[in-house]
């Protein structure tokens, strides 16, 4: 119990990195072209993941040939998938939209782990789910629900919608391997293959007229992401979905509209309402009666 604790705490702890984030994003999309920021992020990333695999892990570190399916895909999909379709989604949709469609991934992680690796989705965890859901719209609509259907669907909806199916196919097929390779191993994988797979898009989006304008703070912005939420972050993230399974893993990131209406306050002093109060109220809870719940496998026919 008091490991599972420490898994809660950490992805509380992943939340704030992945808020963070956000802000580091926003600022970076301005001076790098999508696939170029998703490069230098994973860049400095596998620098930092590469080494500490391979000194943990020994020989246990190597690849079977059987596995190499999935790491591609885990690679492919949730690394260069999820990051160049996020950061190119923030080029044209709105903050409003964007963070409605995010908050849609515990759910479909819930829904996609039920088919995949037969995790059972009771009445209990969808009244969880939808809970924690509802803070997040109090929270990005600022109790002025009304606005809801007034959103108009554009392109980068779109986009964020394909991020976010990245993200749960990840979560999810990550759980495949996980008996066999460690959070390290599949972590480092991961960033290496999303890295490999960026280079020759780097290129065509010609470096070499926006590298000499980038500023201290477009290069601070990668870092932070490199570091905070992609090294810490998903090496938490693996273990935490190896400890407690991917749907309430996903549940927390319903926690980070939370962080992001903190930092806002405290970095940018905007106003904190009773109502965004109250919806962080409501996240919480949603997140803590998940965490409550045991996770249950279906019974094979």
């Amino acid at each position: 119990m008091k490991s599972e604790k420490k898994i809660y705490f950490s992805m509380v702890m992943c939340a704030l990195f992945w808020a963070g984030a956000f802000v580091a994003g926003k600022i970076g999309v301005n001076e790098f072209p999508p696939f170029s920021l998703a490069f230098f992020r994973f860049l400095f990333s596998t620098i930092i993941v590469f080494p500490m695999m391979i000194r943990h892990e020994d020989k246990n570190w190597k690849l079977k040939k059987s596995d190499l399916p999935v790491l591609l895909v885990l690679g492919i999909v949730g690394m260069f998938g999820y990051h160049v379709l996020f950061f190119t989604a923030l080029k044209y949709t709105t903050a409003i939209n964007s963070s409605m469609i995010a908050a849609t991934n515990p759910m479909l992680t819930s829904i996609l782990a039920s088919l995949l690796i037969k995790e059972r989705l009771g009445i209990k965890r969808i009244g969880t789910i939808l809970i924690a859901f509802s803070g997040v719209v109090l929270t990005i609509t600022n109790g002025q629900i009304g606005v809801i259907k007034d959103i108009s669907f554009n392109i980068g909806d779109i986009i964020m919608l394909f991020a976010v199916i990245c993200w749960v196919v990840y979560s999810v097929i990550s759980k495949k391997v996980m008996p066999k390779y460690s959070p390290l191993i599949i972590t480092a994988y991961s960033f290496l293959i999303c890295l490999v797979t960026l280079i020759p898009f780097v290129f065509i989006e010609k470096p070499l007229t926006y590298l000499p304008n980038v500023t201290w703070k477009g290069w601070v912005s990668v870092l932070y992401m490199s570091v905070f939420a992609s090294v810490i972050g998903y090496l938490v993230q693996q273990i935490s979905i190896k400890k407690i399974g991917p749907s309430k893993t996903n549940v927390f990131i319903n926690l980070v509209p939370v962080f992001s209406v903190i930092l806002s306050f405290l970095i940018l002093k905007e106003e904190v309402t009773i109502i965004k109060i109250f919806s962080v109220a409501i996240i919480i809870t949603g997140v803590y009666l998940n965490s409550r719940l045991k996770i249950e496998i279906k019974a094979s026919a």
